[in-house]
């Protein structure tokens, strides 16, 4: 009797256990799988079978003598495009534009914005755009203007070079003028910011830019650097010219001029009038006779 009891028992286990193997069994407050956590006071099953907590890696099968170990793919990485800085400019598109000392019609006029030329950009106000003319502060109504851009030079210290030339535009040009330094780095008496000519303009913008020596005029400055042609152009090179009164001349004489190479055909110079960033018309170009790369 007992034993058929017992039988009994068995045979409703199994026939229960049967019942429920072809269900899912609703899910009650099931653990975060992320986390560590204990069942009925205990550790999950794969920290009972390896109480260390060590990590165990599956045999792997082993390489035979000769024979190449297999080859695992490297996940693709995408292509990324380094970005190219620009140097923003203010191009002035009327004639007589007034620069003023300040943000406003009120404010009292410093020059006139000479028409095709450009100006550093240093931000807007008002319906003004900032910018710098002779070593000061000025402001240009956007209403005339229109900002273009340039690729910057990944090469800090020519940009440093062409902000001390865009900080001094407006300079008047004096043929002559007395030199920052004597080639060598010597500080000349009677030099004047407020005076230069081509090559004391180079000069001027290479010292406090880049901390370089140029020497004291073109048919010497000539020499430094690295030889580029018209194809090679980069900005911050400097442009070689001759001009109507030495062109027939040989020789490193028949260079008369030198200028700043910007990109996109526009140069920082002075010539005969006051420093600008002008582009380089037909005249100009016939003139060019070489390029030389100081930095």
């Amino acid at each position: 009797m007992h034993k058929a009891k017992k039988l009994a028992a068995i045979f409703a286990a199994v026939a229960t256990a049967a019942t429920f193997g072809g269900c899912v069994a609703p899910e009650i407050n099931k653990p975060n799988e992320d986390e560590d956590y204990e069942i009925n006071g205990q550790l999950p099953e794969e920290d009972i079978n390896n109480p260390s907590g060590e990590i165990t890696l599956p045999e792997q099968p082993e390489q035979q003598p000769g024979e190449e170990p297999p080859k695992t793919e490297e996940p693709a990485v995408p292509a990324v495009k380094p970005t190219v800085k620009t140097a923003a400019y203010v191009a002035v598109n009327s004639a007589g534009v007034n620069m003023r000392s300040g943000a406003g019609t009120q404010y009292s006029v410093v020059a006139t914005a000479e028409k095709s030329t450009l100006y550093t950009y240093l931000g807007e106000k008002d319906g003004w755009y900032i910018t710098r003319y002779r070593n000061r502060t000025v402001y240009i109504s956007k209403k005339y203007c229109v900002i273009t851009e340039m690729n910057k030079s990944a090469d800090e210290q020519i940009e440093a070079v062409i902000a001390e030339g865009t900080n001094v535009l407006g300079t008047p040009y004096v043929y002559g003028a007395v030199r920052l330094h004597d080639g060598k780095g010597n500080m000349l008496k009677g030099f004047s910011i407020n005076a230069f000519d081509c090559s004391s303009l180079m000069q001027y913008m290479f010292y406090n830019g880049a901390n370089t020596l140029l020497q004291v005029n073109t048919r010497t400055q000539v020499y430094q650097g690295k030889t580029v042609t018209k194809s090679q152009l980069k900005r911050g090179d400097l442009m070689f010219f001759t001009n109507a009164s030495r062109k027939n001349n040989t020789g490193v004489e028949r260079i008369g001029h030198v200028a700043l190479y910007l990109g996109d055909n526009w140069i920082l110079h002075t010539a005969s009038d006051y420093a600008k960033i002008e582009q380089i018309n037909s005249t100009r170009w016939g003139y060019f006779i070489q390029a030389q790369r100081v930095l």
